[in-house]
């Protein structure tokens, strides 16, 4: 039996692609970006034109955290099912590389038509099955990078642990300096 779609990888190309900021608009980078994630067929393929869609769908996707940074569930319910109209999944059985027969959510296209729909249906899955708290934009000034609380106990607050360290020194130098 072939492995189920890797929603969560999805979910996290959606957070790589938001946290990517201008770097996003070039190829190089977003090429180097798909082959560490494994995407190598699609890093190949890159086009300009993937690029600037690519682009508009990180400020969208951008848009989803901040709504859900904000506590507003409505909106990122409806921001993602607008995504999820304008970027359908077509999925396909798929055996490449060894692998057993799979599920991909999207093939052919062009490279942005399925990063998008991955994206999108990864995010839409974190928001059914976790809830939309999940999502959430870093509390470290001045970084607003995205992520995805993972945790059992829905405590995350930062990006990475070096947002979470300086924050935490700038929070132990700001009560030193209060006392």
């Amino acid at each position: 039996m072939g492995a189920p779609v890797d929603l969560t990888s999805y979910a996290e190309l959606a957070v790589q692609l938001v946290n990517m900021g201008d770097e996003l608009r070039n190829p190089f980078s977003l090429r180097s970006l798909l082959e560490e994630t494994g995407r190598t067929e699609a890093a190949s393929r890159l086009t300009r034109r993937d690029v600037d869609a690519l682009w508009e769908l990180r400020e969208e996707l951008t848009g989803v955290f901040e709504a859900a940074a904000g506590g507003d569930d409505v909106d990122v319910v409806d921001r993602l099912n607008g995504l999820l109209v304008r970027h359908p999944v077509h999925p396909q059985i798929s055996g490449h590389d060894g692998q057993p027969w799979h599920l991909h959510l999207t093939e052919g296209g062009r490279v942005a038509d399925a990063l998008s729909v991955g994206s999108v249906m990864g995010l839409a899955s974190v928001v059914t099955r976790l809830g939309v708290d999940r999502l959430g934009l870093c509390q470290a000034s001045p970084c607003r990078n995205a992520y995805i609380d993972t945790s059992s106990n829905r405590s995350r607050r930062y990006c990475s642990e070096r947002c979470a360290s300086r924050a935490n020194v700038a929070a132990y130098r700001a009560r030193k300096r209060g006392a």
